[in-house]
């Protein structure tokens, strides 16, 4: 069903790209209605325009918080036109149709980007656009409703096509968007108050984000898969390389969380499944990724590698021996770009940019949500105890730290084995903690040699005596664990029995 516009309002935030649109809307003889900049800013193109406080008859008020809020306006927008009663309420108050709404919002997003002045912030929340936006979109039946600049060139099309009219099934689909975009407003705009207040777990919660992308596929070819971002900002820059998926970008961001706890500079993490299977923090970054590399050159095969500092050509030489298929970097040098773009397939990421802005992590299922703050804790040695009588050395000290901080990022349950602030050996994922020291051991006896210098960390407390004296026996000299155990006092005298560095954590690092 077409519909004609003979009437426009126009109220814009983003006057860009308006005289495409204005030229069309002029072709077509559709009057045009406008208030504020966008009325001066028509003007200024020379095109004819009614301001809105003439069209109602009715002044501006409250410093311009009051000027499309009008029954002329609403009632011109949201009247069936085939419905007697709102036809006779029309002509009886002497209202005309309104066919076309253009709105844009106040820019609130940006606002809380650039101030934390609370009434600039407040000033910028949006009442009339919304407003009418919803009446358009509720009445998209009759009228048309644009929201984004993005869609000036789909209007013209249209009115081109038809005549200065439009279909219904273009209407409709502008409602569906119309009405995103006025519940992510609300959802930023609530969200900022949860923020202000310290509100993490309001009775109702808000999610908004925009869509980066549909992937190919999800975790397997037969589940669909997308990925949104409730950033504008663009924090990942590929570079090169396919498109990412679903497993792509699991990983991807299990690895950026462990970069982003190290050391600034400083760091190598390779991630397969969503889980670290080398991590090293020398600083000689070459030296850095051999030893990654070298805790479970195996499982690294296919993985993606992350490095918290800038890739050299020396590196990408390095790097260009092993499949992977993904590279992250806090960028890369021409040199290094050029020997790494010789595999077409593999993906490289610019993550300079990124950073942690959220301190929540969600899971959904069905119709539920878990959400939690996120795991980002920094730790110092005032967050651990020293509970045997063999004190660590300082060299020891930084190990069982370094082990603690990897730990955290392995799957439960999680055991990590260190020397020289490089993991030597992981287990994860498993049901027993015992299996998970037996893999890591297993592990470090197939990839490494023997170490005197050995640490171990464990994310929660040994319920038993059996997994800390498999460490023992394998050769660790240190061991950090969480506290909390009954048999804590057990494990305290198998490490002075043994001669073995035991410290307690005052927190617990389960991930599942």
């Amino acid at each position: 069903m077409k519909k004609k516009i003979k009437t426009a309002l126009i109220s814009v935030s983003d006057k860009k790209n308006l005289r495409p649109l204005l030229n069309i809307l002029k072709k077509n003889k559709i009057k045009i209605i406008s208030s504020g900049g966008t009325y001066k800013e028509i003007k200024r193109l020379k095109f004819e325009c009614l301001e809105v406080s003439k069209f109602t008859n009715f002044p501006e008020i409250l410093e311009g918080r009051v000027k499309t809020l009008h029954p002329k306006i609403h009632a011109g927008i949201l009247n069936k036109r085939e419905k007697k009663s709102h036809l006779k309420d029309i002509k009886s108050n002497g209202f005309e149709n309104i066919d076309l709404i253009i709105v844009n919002f106040y820019p609130f997003e940006n606002t809380i980007k650039k101030t934390r002045n609370h009434k600039r912030i407040i000033e910028n929340i949006d009442i009339g656009g919304p407003t009418m936006v919803r009446s358009a979109a509720k009445n998209y039946n009759d009228v048309t409703v644009i929201t984004s600049s993005d869609q000036y060139e789909e209007l013209i099309q249209e009115l081109n096509k038809f005549k200065g009219s439009t279909s219904l099934n273009f209407r409709e689909k502008l409602s569906r968007i119309a009405f995103a975009e006025t519940a992510y407003y609300d959802s930023i705009i609530s969200n900022y108050f949860n923020k202000k207040t310290n509100t993490i777990f309001p009775n109702k919660k808000i999610f908004h984000g925009n869509l980066i992308e549909q992937l190919r596929y999800g975790e397997n070819p037969h589940q669909q898969s997308a990925i949104y971002s409730n950033s504008t900002n663009k924090n990942l820059e590929q570079i090169h390389g396919k498109q990412l998926s679903y497993n792509n970008y699991n990983d991807i961001f299990c690895a950026l969380t462990i970069s982003r706890s190290l050391p600034k500079g400083k760091g190598t993490i390779i991630v397969k499944h969503a889980n670290p299977c080398g991590v090293s923090i020398k600083s000689n970054h070459l030296e850095s990724y051999k030893s990654a590399l070298a805790c479970d050159p195996i499982s690294a095969f296919g993985g993606i590698v992350s490095c918290n500092f800038k890739i050299t050509k020396k590196l990408a030489i390095e790097l260009n021996k092993l499949f992977l298929e993904v590279i992250i970097a806090n960028g890369f040098d021409s040199s290094a770009i050029k020997i790494l773009k010789t595999k077409k397939n593999l993906r490289l990421i610019d993550g300079t940019s990124y950073t942690f802005k959220e301190i929540l992590k969600f899971v959904s299922f069905n119709q539920e949500i878990l959400m939690q703050s996120e795991d980002l804790n920094v730790f110092t040695e005032k967050n651990f105890q020293v509970v045997s009588k063999r004190k660590p050395t300082s060299k020891q000290l930084k190990d069982l730290i370094f082990a603690f901080q990897v730990c955290r990022y392995v799957k439960s349950n999680a055991i990590v084995l260190a020397s020289n602030e490089t993991t030597v050996g992981i287990g994860s994922g498993q049901t027993s903690r015992l299996d998970s020291c037996k893999i890591a051991i297993e592990k470090m006896k197939k990839f490494n040699k023997k170490n005197d210098n050995l640490v171990a960390a464990s994310d929660a407390f040994f319920p038993f005596v059996d997994g800390i004296e498999k460490l023992v026996q394998s050769g660790v000299r240190a061991v950090v664990q969480p506290s909390g155990s009954i048999r804590d006092k057990e494990i305290i005298n198998f490490a002075n029995e043994t001669d073995t560095v035991l410290l307690f954590s005052k927190t617990r690092h389960f991930r599942h």
